[in-house]
């Protein structure tokens, strides 16, 4: 028994960190359509498989859907279910559309009479949840964004973000082809985000011996080089952290982003 449960040890801890982690995706039906109102359905979802569900569902607070025009577009027949959320978003007109799930808010530890304690919620809740005799008291800002796109006839232009982490691809992201190399470019607040390590996680990984994981690094102008080995859906993931908090209660920030790319065969 000892040298049986020893070597489930040992193939534990040889284990990819990519086959173990819990990550937050969203999954559409299909990135790429045409026709008369198409709908595409979406299913978000935390695991540690990608993509399946099998940890739990992805709450929908932060849900915005930004057409082509720039104006939100309203999630259709929304559900959470014991393993994941779902979601339709009708496709009404020509372009690409931003499907994203974020999140701005503060967590923070601290010591209560020599207990640890731990805290999560907005910055306006900071000062009347946190005791004024809070000891080791430790603010962080999180900053998630996680997203994927969807086109309806010819793609258009995706207008960037002002805050946080994102991927902004000289490539459009619904027209990725296997075998070719995408230039992203890693940002943080709009500006070149540099030497950043980038994940790149294809999709499938039950019916594979490996996780087929790999990474890139952002250069100095924050420009990521990926090429992609085989057709399929991948996640592709990065995070950061530094000093520059929107709020005043936290001293450091961390912004992460997650985004689901479909990419097609030659």
């Amino acid at each position: 028994m000892k040298k049986q449960l020893l070597i489930g040890l040992a193939l534990l801890a040889s284990m990819p960190v990519a086959a173990q982690a819990h990550r937050a995706w969203l999954y559409p039906s299909s990135t790429v359509l045409s026709g008369d109102t198409p709908y595409v359905t979406v299913d978000a979802a935390v695991s540690n498989e990608l993509f399946y569900f099998n940890h739990n569902p992805m709450r929908l607070d932060g849900l915005t859907i930004i057409g082509p025009d720039g104006s939100k577009v309203e999630a259709e027949n929304k559900n959470t279910g014991k393993y994941r959320s779902t979601f339709d978003v009708p496709l009404k007109g020509d372009g690409t559309y931003r499907l994203s799930v974020e999140s701005d808010g503060l967590t923070a530890s601290y010591k209560i009479n020599g207990e640890r304690k731990r805290w999560r919620g907005k910055p306006e809740d900071f000062a009347k949840d946190i005791p004024q005799d809070a000891e080791e008291l430790k603010a962080t800002h999180n900053q998630r964004r996680l997203e994927t796109f969807v086109t309806r006839g010819k793609p258009t232009e995706i207008k960037p973000n002002a805050t946080g982490l994102e991927l902004r691809s000289k490539t459009h992201p619904t027209d990725l082809i296997a075998g070719e190399e995408t230039t992203f470019q890693l940002v943080l607040d709009g500006k070149p985000a540099a030497n950043v390590k980038v994940e790149v996680v294809p999709g499938g990984s039950r019916y594979r011996d490996k996780v087929g994981d790999f990474a890139v690094t952002s250069d100095a102008e924050g420009a990521v080089k990926i090429k992609w080995p085989e057709p399929g859906m991948y996640y592709v993931e990065a995070s950061v952290e530094d000093e520059n908090s929107a709020f005043k209660e936290a001293k450091q920030r961390r912004a992460s982003y997650g985004a689901t790319f479909e990419v097609m065969p030659e």
